[in-house]
């Protein structure tokens, strides 16, 4: 008598082809997940390493003026409105370090050798590698700019020296963003949606 629970010959259970193909479908998107993951973070990266760097190269320049108030007005360069000139890497609008005539000799020296070390260190020269400056921002330029329109008036008058300045970089970024509202080097970057810039805005004391 034939058992009823008895079916027959049974295959043994196992992967078919079709589901190892699906298996590694998956896996492959997984890893190509994770490939444009590590893309993105690395970009991130890079974009607050420039950002970072940049912040330093304009708190030195912030410091440098404090610290030089009797010649303030030498080291703006820049029109705050076409963001020209600029200093840094070359492009249509870089003016070379300006020469001071407002103070001392030595005063006056002083000046124009802290804008042309700020010049080569926009340019890179902090750090080189097979010969070439690489220790600033992609494209790094400086701008310093004097807002005259905002001199605090006394019984006197405009008060000389106690206006606006604003110390600013600009460099090339690595994707799209919204574009500065800061004019430095603008339209220099291919797209203004790849242009980043950082500044400082302070008000020097009157120099009596």
């Amino acid at each position: 008598m034939v058992n009823p629970c008895y079916r027959g010959p049974q295959r043994s259970a196992g992967f078919s082809l079709l589901e190892i193909l699906v298996t590694l479908v998956i896996l492959l998107l997984g890893l190509l997940g994770l490939v444009g993951l590590q893309a993105r973070a690395t970009t991130a990266s890079m974009e607050a390493y420039q950002r970072a760097q940049a912040l330093i190269v304009v708190n030195q320049m912030v410091d440098i003026i404090r610290l030089n108030r009797r010649v303030g007005s030498c080291f703006a360069f820049s029109n705050e409105t076409t963001g020209t000139p600029f200093i840094g890497a070359a492009g249509t609008g870089y003016g070379v370090p300006p020469a001071c005539a407002s103070s001392t000799a030595a005063e006056n020296q002083s000046v124009l050798d802290t804008t042309t070390a700020w010049d080569a260190t926009l340019k890179g020269a902090a750090e080189t590698l097979g010969g070439g400056s690489v220790g600033a921002m992609l494209g790094a330029r400086g701008c310093i700019s004097y807002l005259a329109g905002s001199e605090l008036i006394g019984s006197g008058g405009a008060l000389t020296g106690t206006g606006v300045y604003t110390v600013s970089v600009a460099w090339q970024g690595l994707v799209d963003s919204v574009a500065p509202p800061d004019n430095c080097a603008k339209n220099l970057y291919g797209n203004e949606t790849l242009r980043r810039t950082t500044s400082v805005s302070f008000r020097l004391g009157r120099v009596n």
